[in-house]
């Protein structure tokens, strides 16, 4: 036991050591449509986060360029469309008497990871911060008449839907309820409020307005989340609110310094700084909903219990290709969490979007059995037989009717077909028939619609880019494109001429494919030019091909980072960029393959549970191709690893070349689904 203590204690020395928090820029993609990110006061994977809601604002309720706040809210789902959620539980403080409740003036402001603090020009300021579902916000005040005004029927988008309470002398208890992601669902939030310097109250429906002694210059605000009930969130809040300000925000600091140290890079300090800024991004979301008791409230809206810590708040289709690897190389632990959590919406209640009882705020959840079958085969504990049933049903819900959904459908029959190891012979069926629609809808690109946004009733993408989206049969595709060579010069075409669409995910891994080309060392080429290059983006996510091409560098540590109406989708965009900094990406979800690239940086080290996985770069500055790679030392011989060899630890030494290569060549991984004895 001693000897596991002290491996922990040294590991997570190591984790802080670097100080990871210094380098993550809060405000990137915090300003207009360019992510929908904001610097609010948060704690990995949990509901709580606290920014003000300025005027102008986002999907987010931040505005970077806005100078006028009219109170600070208490939730959100980072870097979602349809008009942003969340929002609850809006708090502004005010001068005077609260008859008339002013905007606030933004002055200055200053925030990192765990915490936000802002000044105004009223002489009102004010430091939050946000570990684990608690919350305080200390505020100062200039002389005389002062107090709070809190709206509890406040959310994002008119998205609210009832707030029960009650006053227990300085203290409000109660439970929110508002819509989730797009208005599909509802969710609820439990809740623990404290103004220990309230002299007195006023209630008015969901209106309150808190009144504070005339000579007091600073008075806090304690807040508490729970997913379960408000017994809990009351709990929190006691267990809490006596620590300072200046000691919750070390703590949250150093809670995030141990998340982001799970992976570490050496190399330019520019982007050192971009890449813990955007894994900073990746986790915010799924958000712990249990107790430390193990209890946790489901999808059906009854209380269970668990040894295993539950998570909640989806957005698969957005990020199962991205964000989610990357936790799963990250954090092995936190991942069965993940996949326990996602095999209860089976049991509970799976919705694609989202249900009545939600215990969290979430956006979407298809492609589930896609992540449990990666899940599973990675080696996490999946109870398939306690949610067989419930699987099955859902494949009633798979759409067929439109081009890119018969895809994306087919796709969940490969998984389901894995998972259920060939005994139904309709999953396979229904998998492969992908090709006659392949053939009759995308194989000809000389039809007018083909570069036309959510042509033929498609979401958010065109006949060019949702094409590549068969990653579980690539042979299969090759063949029906004409042959290697044929595929070849199709997919030159998509990237040469800037087909792509980097502002939403469908053919988000689409240059993955260049490792059954001909020219596999574009794979390794288009890595880089995406996430480091100036390219020409011509497709946005208000379904056009715009006129006016972004032409500039996609990713950027600043306000505007992101290609204009570019979401983050929780996570699933900046996690791109991280793998991509790390040289890994898993081309096809359901088989634990990664394939290689040259990292950004001279080292990256992933904690890999005590059995560091190393990846280094030897080679000039700025050359992008393969000349050899070694594991641990001897000549590995393909462009490609697999999630047990990384398991295992070790360094994986990637020696770089300014020019093309033919490393690897000869030992490609690619699918083969259609025909898999060839």
């Amino acid at each position: 036991m001693k000897k596991a203590i002290m491996l922990s204690l040294l590991v997570f020395g190591a984790r802080v050591l670097f100080a990871q928090v210094d380098q993550v820029n809060v405000f990137l993609g915090s300003s207009g449509d360019h992510g929908q990110l904001s610097p609010a006061a948060s704690s990995a994977f949990h509901q709580l986060s606290i920014v003000p809601f300025t005027n102008p604002t986002t999907h987010t309720g931040y505005e970077f360029l806005a100078k006028e706040i009219r109170g600070f809210t208490h939730n959100r789902m980072e870097g979602v469309g349809c008009m942003g959620s969340g929002g609850v539980l809006l708090i502004q403080p005010y001068l005077g008497s609260g008859h008339v409740v002013p905007v606030l003036h933004k002055n200055t402001e200053e925030a990192g990871p765990g915490y936000y603090e802002v000044a105004t020009q009223e002489g009102i300021a004010a430091q939050i911060v946000s570990i684990k579902d608690f919350g305080k916000e200390k505020f100062s005040f200039p002389a005389g008449d002062k107090g709070f005004f809190l709206d509890l029927g406040h959310a994002f988008n008119g998205a609210f839907v009832d707030n029960r309470f009650e006053r227990d002398g300085n203290r409000l208890i109660g439970a929110v309820r508002a819509k989730t992601t797009c208005h599909v669902g509802t969710y609820t939030i439990y809740y623990a409020l404290e103004i220990p310097n309230a002299s007195a109250w006023r209630i008015e429906g969901n209106k309150v307005w808190v009144s504070l002694p005339s000579d007091v210059r600073e008075a806090e605000i304690d807040l508490a989340f729970s997913a379960v009930n408000e017994s809990y969130a009351a709990e929190r809040l006691e267990q809490h609110h006596k620590k300072s300000y200046a000691d919750l925000k070390n703590n949250v600091q150093k809670d995030w310094d141990n998340w982001l140290g799970a992976i570490q890079v050496k190399g330019d300090p520019e982007l050192t700084k971009m890449f813990y800024s955007l894994f900073y991004r990746a986790l915010q979301s799924p958000y712990t909903t249990s107790e430390a008791d193990g209890s946790y409230r489901a999808t059906d809206g009854e209380i269970y219990k668990s040894k295993t810590p539950r998570v909640h708040g989806w957005a698969v289709w957005d990020n199962y290709k991205t964000q989610l690897p990357l936790l799963e190389l990250a954090y092995p632990e936190f991942y069965q969490q993940v996949a326990s959590s996602l095999s209860d919406l089976y049991r509970y209640g799976k919705y694609d979007f989202a249900g009545p009882a939600e215990p969290a705020n979430s956006v979407r959840t298809e492609h589930a059995a896609v992540v449990l079958l990666d899940a599973q085969r990675k080696g996490y504990a999946i109870d398939l037989d306690a949610i067989r049933d419930s699987l099955i049903r859902d494949t009633a819900r798979f759409d067929f009717t439109k081009p890119d959904k018969y895809l994306e459908a087919a796709y969940d029959m490969w998984a389901m077909d894995q998972l259920f190891k060939g005994k139904n012979p309709v999953y396979k069926q229904r998998a492969l028939s992908y090709s006659a629609v392949w053939d009759r809808e995308f194989k000809d690109l000389t039809k007018r619609d083909v570069d036309r946004m959510s042509a033929r009733n498609m979401y958010q993408g065109t006949i060019r880019q949702y094409r590549w989206n068969v990653p579980f049969d690539v042979k299969g595709l090759v063949t029906l494109a004409g042959g290697q060579a044929a595929f070849t010069a199709q997919l030159d075409d998509f990237y040469d001429n800037y087909y792509f669409n980097r502002a939403n995910e469908p053919d988000l891994q689409s240059f993955t494919l260049y490792n059954a080309s001909t020219t596999p060392w574009r794979y390794q080429e288009w890595v880089h030019r995406l996430a480091l290059d100036t390219v020409v983006q011509y497709y946005f996510n208000d379904n056009s091909r715009g006129i006016g091409a972004h032409i500039d560098k996609i990713y950027k540590n600043e306000p505007k980072a992101f290609v204009r109406t570019m979401d983050d989708d929780a996570g699933a965009m900046s996690a791109w960029w991280v793998l991509s900094a790390i040289g890994l990406h898993q081309p096809l979800i359901g088989e634990p393959i990664y394939y290689l690239s040259t990292p950004f940086f001279d080292e990256v080290r992933l904690e890999n549970r005590g059995k560091p996985f190393i990846i280094k770069r030897s080679g000039e500055k700025g050359e992008r191709y393969i000349q050899q790679i070694l594991w641990n030392g001897k000549d590995l011989g393909r462009l490609w690893i697999t999630r047990k060899e990384i398991a295992k630890g070790g360094t994986l030494e990637i020696i770089t070349s300014q020019d093309p290569t033919r490393y690897g060549i000869d030992q490609p991984w690619v699918t083969n689904y259609s025909d898999p004895a060839s």
